[in-house]
């Protein structure tokens, strides 16, 4: 039971950093041939906006299976 409550808290934790540095890795290091306007706009939305949100989800779960 422990280690399924350690895995449950830490699993989504690890799917947000996986996104933001694997959306950080696609931005620096994609070729500049496949550069176009709305490519460049969903992998900035996926790199700003996506994990800070989602960490805000986390957190709200996490304090009301706490209280």
């Amino acid at each position: 039971q422990g280690q399924h409550k350690a895995l449950s808290t830490c699993l989504p934790h690890l799917a947000v950093v996986s996104l933001f540095v694997s959306t950080a890795i696609f931005a620096y290091l994609k070729p500049p041939s496949i550069s176009s306007p709305s490519l460049d706009l969903v992998v900035a939305m996926l790199y700003a906006v996506v994990p800070p949100a989602v960490n805000r989800l986390l957190y709200s779960m996490r304090n009301r299976d706490l209280k």
